[in-house]
């Protein structure tokens, strides 16, 4: 009976050992199905991916590639998609980028640039920032300033420029004219 119970003390410590369980985080990764329902997991958790997010914001090659992500995200027009279908989303993102901007004018001031080259590429784009200029004041003024700047700079684009307008538009050019007769009398 001794036997008996040595031998199954034994058999029962040889089964626990050999049943050992052992996480290993790199070799479970290595393999796709296992990776993929990791990954499942977390995004599908709304505690557990705000963790997975505020831990790789901890690392700095992981923020690198968090805001990589959210440029192109914002670029390629997913985000605005996105905030269409959220509101409320959109709403805290504008209020978020107000403040940013008003701490730091250098940024806004990038911004404004950045969207003003990107409205003047289409003509669309073009047409809605006059019809925002007439509108505002303010912008009229400073538009006024930098494209008398750039006239300046480059006095063959003016020109070309009023080359253009005499082609397209000839009794807006008498207009002009006779503004800056009149200004010069």
């Amino acid at each position: 009976m001794k036997t008996k119970g040595i031998l199954m003390t034994i058999g029962l410590i040889a089964t626990m050992v050999g049943c050992k369980s052992t996480f290993n985080a790199s070799e479970t990764m290595q393999v796709d199905e296992n990776r993929n329902a990791i990954y499942q997991e977390i995004i599908s958790n709304p505690v557990q991916f705000a963790n997975f997010i505020s831990e790789a914001r901890k690392n700095e090659e992981a923020k690198k590639l968090l805001m990589k992500a959210h440029m192109e995200q914002m670029e390629s027009g997913d985000m605005k998609m996105m905030m269409d279908k959220n509101p409320e989303m959109k709403e805290k993102m504008q209020a978020h980028m107000q403040k940013m901007m008003e701490k730091n004018p250098e940024m806004k001031e990038k911004m404004q640039s950045k969207m003003l080259d990107k409205m003047m590429e289409s003509e669309k784009g073009r047409k809605m920032l006059m019809e925002k200029m007439h509108k505002n004041e303010m912008m009229k003024k400073q538009m006024k300033e930098r494209m008398k700047n750039m006239m300046d700079e480059n006095p063959d684009m003016m020109e070309e420029m009023m080359q253009k307008m005499m082609e397209k538009n000839p009794e807006m050019m008498k207009k002009m004219k006779e503004k800056m007769k009149n200004k010069g009398a």
